[in-house]
C-alpha cells in the first residue's frame, strides 16, 4: 500500500508540474509520507493564505507537516476522483465538493463551510480605465474596447468564472461579452493575464486583487448578483483521518482566522 501511495503521488506530480505548483520532492521522499504529513488540495485563490497557515501550523505543532497543492477546484476534484492521494480538499465553491460527496470521496461528517469572498473587476495598474459602477445594464463590453477580452477563470469549470458568469447573466451583461472572453485554467492565471497587460479587464476574487501590486480594482460586483461565494473544506475518504481532522480543526482556530482575514477572506 505504501508503494502504491508513492506511485500515485508521483502521478499527481506529473499532472501538476506544468502549473508550477510545487517540486517533486514535496510529494516523494525516501519512502511513504509520515502519518502526520497532510496533503491539502486547495483552490488557487487560497495560495497565499493557506501557505502561511501551513507554516504556522507546523511551527505550532513540530513534527506535523502540511503539503499544499493549488489549482482550480475543478481540476483538483477530478484528480481526487482519479485516485490522487489528497487528505483534505478545500474548494472555492460547493459544486465541486458536492461532486466528490456524491461519489463518496469525502468524509461527509468532516465537511464545513470555511470562507467567503467577493468578485471584482480589475485592470492593469497603469491602465487609464475609470471606475466602473457594476449595476444592472452596465456596459462591460464598451469598457473592454474594440478588441479587448475579459480575463476570467473558465466559466464552465473554474468557480470564480462560474460566479462571474452568473453575476453577468443576472446583471444583463453576459450576452455582450460571452464571445470576448479569455478563459483561464484558474483564477490566478486570470490575474496574471491582467498583470501583464494582455487583457484590459479581469474578473477575479477580491483576495486575488489584494495580493497583487500590478492591478487595481475598478469595479465590485453586488453580492446579490450571484450565489454566495462559499469555500467548503473536508477530509478526503481514505486519507490520513486523524492528521486531517487535526489540521481541519486548526483551520477554524483564531490563528488561522487572523491569516485568512489578513488576505481579505470572510471567515464563516
Amino acid at each position: 500500500m505504501a508503494s502504491l501511495k508513492c506511485v500515485l503521488r508521483l502521478l499527481v506530480m506529473v499532472m501538476l508540474v506544468p502549473t508550477g505548483i510545487m517540486g517533486l520532492d514535496a510529494f516523494v521522499g525516501s519512502g511513504a509520507a509520515a502519518e502526520t504529513d497532510v496533503l491539502v488540495f486547495a483552490a488557487a485563490s487560497t495560495t497565499n493564505a493557506l501557505t502561511e497557515i501551513g507554516e504556522q501550523y507546523t511551527a505550532a505543532h513540530p513534527g506535523r507537516r502540511i503539503t499544499p497543492s493549488f489549482a482550480s477546484s475543478s481540476a483538483l476534484a477530478k484528480q481526487i476522483e482519479s485516485g490522487a492521494p489528497a487528505d483534505i480538499f478545500l474548494s472555492a465553491n460547493r459544486k465541486w465538493m458536492d461532486y466528490l460527496a456524491e461519489k463518496n470521496l469525502i468524509a461527509t461528517e468532516s465537511r464545513f463551510d470555511l470562507l467567503g469572498n467577493r468578485i471584482v473587476l480589475i485592470a492593469p495598474i497603469k491602465s487609464t480605465m475609470p471606475p466602473i459602477t457594476v449595476v444592472p445594464g452596465f456596459s462591460l463590453a464598451a469598457a473592454l474596447g474594440a478588441d479587448g477580452r475579459l480575463s476570467l477563470g473558465d466559466p464552465d469549470h473554474v468557480p470564480a468564472g462560474i460566479y462571474g458568469k452568473k453575476a453577468l447573466e443576472n446583471l444583463g451583461g453576459w450576452d455582450a461579452v460571452k464571445d470576448r472572453l479569455a478563459p483561464m485554467k484558474d483564477v490566478r492565471a486570470a490575474l496574471v493575464l491582467v498583470e501583464r497587460g494582455e487583457a484590459p479587464l479581469g474578473l477575479v476574487y477580491a483576495t486575488d486583487a489584494a495580493i497583487s501590486k500590478k492591478v487595481r480594482v475598478v469595479g465590485m460586483f453586488p453580492e446579490d448578483s450571484h450565489p454566495p461565494i462559499v469555500y467548503p473544506a473536508a477530509a478526503v475518504s481514505g486519507g490520513k483521518t486523524a492528521a486531517s481532522r487535526h489540521f481541519l480543526d486548526f483551520l477554524r482556530s483564531p490563528a488561522a482566522r487572523m491569516i485568512f482575514e489578513k488576505y481579505g477572506f470572510v471567515v464563516r
